[in-house]
C-alpha cells in the first residue's frame, strides 16, 4: 500500500512539472494568456490552472495578474495584453498616477484621454466639470458621458484587445481640434528610444495627438521604464511622465519625471 502511494504522489508531481512546463512554454510564446486559454488549452479545470499560477508567480517564474498571466522579466513588449489582464497589474500604482493627474485638469480645459487602463483610472477621481474630453476609448467615452461629462469619440477602425479606436479615419478626426491637456499611456518608456507601444497604427494615433496638445503627461507605473516596445511614437523627453517611481540609473538626468507621493 505504501509503494502504491509513492507511485502516485511521484506520478502526481510529474504531472504537475509537465503542466508547469507547458504552461511557462505557453505564456513565453504569447507573452500572456487568460485562465481560460490556459483551461482549454491543457485541458484542466480552472481552479487547478489558478494554483499552478499561483504557485509559477511566487518562484518568480510569471507575473499572475487577474484572468490570467504575463511573462516576468520582459525588456521587450512586442504585443498588446488584452484589457482584462492590463487591469489587474500594478493596480496600486495606477490609481496613484490617476489621482494625481486627475488633480491637473482645471476649468475649460480640453482634454485628450488616451485609451488604456491608466488613463481611464484617471476618470475615477475626476471632478472638475466644466473639462471637455476627447478620447479613442469607447468606455472612456461612456464612463465620462455616465458622469455628466461632454465627451466626443474619435471615429475609425475599433480594436478589441485594446477598446481603441484607431487608423486614418480617428487620424483625420484629430486634426480638428487644439487640445489644452492629454494623458496616454504607453507600453514602454525608454530614455533612449522614447515612449513605445506594439501597434503602429496606436503610435500613428498618439503621435498625432500629441501634436495637437499643449501639455503632454504619459501615465507609467514602475513597470514600463527600460521596456521597448515596437513602434516609438514620441521621444522621452516628449512629454512630462507621472510615475509613483523612476529608477534612478539612466533616469535621474530628465526634469521631465515627476513622482507621485502616496
Amino acid at each position: 500500500m505504501g509503494v502504491l502511494w509513492k507511485h502516485r504522489k511521484e506520478m502526481g508531481n510529474l504531472l504537475t512539472e509537465e503542466r508547469h512546463r507547458r504552461i511557462l512554454s505557453l505564456v513565453e510564446a504569447n507573452h500572456s494568456i487568460s485562465v481560460l486559454e490556459l483551461t482549454e488549452l491543457l485541458d484542466t479545470s480552472e481552479s487547478t490552472i489558478r494554483r499552478d499560477l499561483a504557485v509559477l508567480d511566487s518562484e518568480g517564474r510569471l507575473i499572475k495578474v487577474r484572468g490570467g498571466a504575463v511573462i516576468s522579466g520582459s525588456e521587450y513588449a512586442t504585443k498588446d495584453d488584452a484589457v482584462v489582464l492590463r487591469q489587474g497589474m500594478n493596480m496600486e500604482e495606477k490609481r496613484i498616477i490617476a489621482k494625481y493627474a486627475a488633480s491637473l485638469i482645471e476649468p475649460d480645459d480640453f482634454v485628450y484621454l488616451d485609451a488604456g487602463t491608466t488613463t481611464g483610472s484617471v476618470i475615477d477621481f475626476l471632478d472638475e466639470k466644466r473639462a471637455v474630453f476627447v478620447t479613442n476609448a469607447s468606455d472612456h467615452a461612456r464612463r465620462l458621458s455616465e458622469k455628466g461629462y461632454t465627451v466626443y469619440l474619435l471615429g475609425g477602425e475599433y480594436k478589441a484587445v485594446t477598446e481603441a479606436v484607431v487608423g486614418e479615419e480617428a487620424v483625420e478626426n484629430l486634426a480638428r481640434y487644439n487640445f489644452t491637456k492629454g494623458f496616454w499611456g504607453a507600453n514602454g518608456a525608454h530614455p533612449i528610444n522614447g515612449f513605445s507601444t506594439p501597434e503602429v497604427r496606436e503610435a500613428i494615433l498618439k503621435e498625432k495627438a500629441m501634436e495637437r496638445c499643449d501639455k503632454c503627461y504619459v501615465l507609467c507605473d514602475s513597470s514600463k521604464f527600460s521596456r521597448i516596445s515596437c513602434v516609438t511614437f514620441a521621444p522621452f523627453t516628449g512629454a512630462t511622465v507621472i510615475t509613483t517611481r523612476a529608477p534612478k540609473e539612466g533616469y535621474s538626468k530628465f526634469t521631465n519625471i515627476v513622482e507621485v507621493e502616496k
